[in-house]
């Protein structure tokens, strides 16, 4: 059991890393080879993409992966749950596809590209096959791992040998909607190795699980608020050649973002047994002196960093991406407060509560930007730091109510176990 947990966290963390580097291979081609209005247009379609893959998904990542552990010893239950879940995402997919072709011959930004903008769902809809929470609830990571290897690495290798500028844009989706279908190609190998039968039982049982997974829907579109929605509206109010410099910035921004997740997830399951907050002090001690130096290095080094990512057109872009980092010293604490802490007492609820009401927060900014006339990218940096500092107060505020619910031991946790390993030999 042991080294299959061990063979799990391998591979989640090899799709992490997959995650952050295999995208992080193109960018810096795409915006040598192609006009900053024209990537312009490519990252906010891509952009529209990740909300549509939200409502796509609905939070079946986590709910469908509950439902199928504990089903997992009977196959049949297996399938049929994986086909009442497929059932409810075909359906969520025909709403998204009617979202996007009402974006798409509406907002002026993507007037010429109609195209385009529609063939970006394609790769959206190879998704719903490739059964992500199935795999994840069977233990089987190594399928999710391999499989987005194959769906965004051959499309990022492919990307070298079709596009060379403007008039090759079409082959991004085209190399998109390969690699998906070569990934589905490979899930339903894995499905038939498994002696997995999906069975589509009825529209009812399709709602149900609609309904069960709302509140993880509701979460994960609050996060994706802070990020998307500005990309979104920064496409309405600016040139395409802002939302190329706002997303090059911010992909820098998440992609450091992302080495906070193994911290915050390792502490995650001791606190959950220990419940003792001194470690949650002892992480702030040990990691936040850490998160403040490379703030400092970040700002000393961003015209270098941009100049090596988007070429010497996006350099300018080196006062946007300084002003952003704000959000990188708020967000680790607010991060380790968020599951780590309050997450670690059950209080799913509370954590969902402080999303919302920071999104909240970022729309209402966003109107008021919007409105009056104040609408600018140094502006919306301002927001989005601010967003953040309200989302780490908002927990903060969360765990001081619960502070009688945690435990104060004085030795550290680790040094607890040792005590009781003496004390058992």
């Amino acid at each position: 059991m042991k080294k299959n947990v061990f063979k799990n966290i391998i591979m989640l963390y090899g799709y992490s890393i997959a995650k952050i580097l295999i995208p992080f291979a193109t960018v810096p081609y795409l915006t040598r080879v192609m006009s900053t209005d024209c990537y312009g247009v490519v990252l906010y379609v891509k952009n529209i993409g990740t909300y549509l893959q939200l409502i796509v998904d609905f939070g079946f990542m986590l709910s469908g992966t509950k439902d199928i552990v504990m089903v997992r010893e009977n196959r049949d239950e297996v399938g049929e749950v994986t086909g009442d879940i497929l059932l409810a995402r075909l359906i969520l997919a025909a709403l998204a596809f009617a979202g996007l072709c009402a974006v798409t011959f509406t907002l002026p930004i993507l007037r010429g590209y109609e195209v385009y903008t529609l063939v970006s769902f394609l790769p959206i809809f190879c998704t719903i096959f490739l059964f992500d929470y199935v795999f994840r609830g069977l233990e089987r990571m190594q399928v999710i791992t391999s499989r987005f290897l194959i769906m965004r690495g051959l499309a990022a290798v492919l990307t070298y040998v079709f596009v060379h500028g403007d008039q090759d844009m079409m082959w991004i989706q085209i190399l998109d909607i390969v690699g998906g279908v070569a990934a589905v190609a490979l899930v339903m190998m894995e499905l038939k190795k498994l002696g997995l039968r999906i069975r589509i039982r009825s529209l009812e049982r399709a709602w149900r699980k609609l309904k069960e997974s709302a509140l993880y829907f509701l979460s994960n579109m609050a996060t994706t608020a802070f990020n998307v929605l500005n990309t979104l509206l920064v496409g309405i109010y600016q040139a395409p050649s802002d939302v190329a410099y706002w997303s090059v910035c911010l992909s820098m921004v998440s992609a450091i973002q992302s080495f906070y997740s193994p911290i915050t997830d390792g502490v995650y399951p001791d606190m959950v047994r220990t419940k003792n907050i001194n470690q949650i002090k002892q992480m702030l001690k040990v990691f936040m002196p850490l998160v403040a130096a490379g703030c400092v290095f970040c700002w000393l080094v961003a015209d270098y960093a941009l100049q090596i990512l988007g070429g010497g057109k996006y350099v300018g872009a080196a006062y946007l991406f300084r002003a952003m980092i704000p959000i990188l010293f708020f967000s680790f604490p607010a991060m380790l407060f968020g599951w780590p802490t309050i997450g670690a007492l059950g209080k799913t609820v509370q954590i969902t509560a402080t999303t919302v009401f920071s999104a909240g927060f970022q729309i209402v900014g966003l109107l008021v930007l919007g409105l009056s006339g104040h609408f600018t990218l140094l502006n919306l940096a301002f927001l989005r730091c601010t967003t953040e500092l309200v989302l780490l107060l908002t927990r903060l505020a969360f765990t001081w109510r619960y502070r009688n619910e945690f435990v104060r031991a004085e030795v550290p946790p680790f040094r607890l176990r040792r005590r009781h390993e003496r004390t058992d030999d």
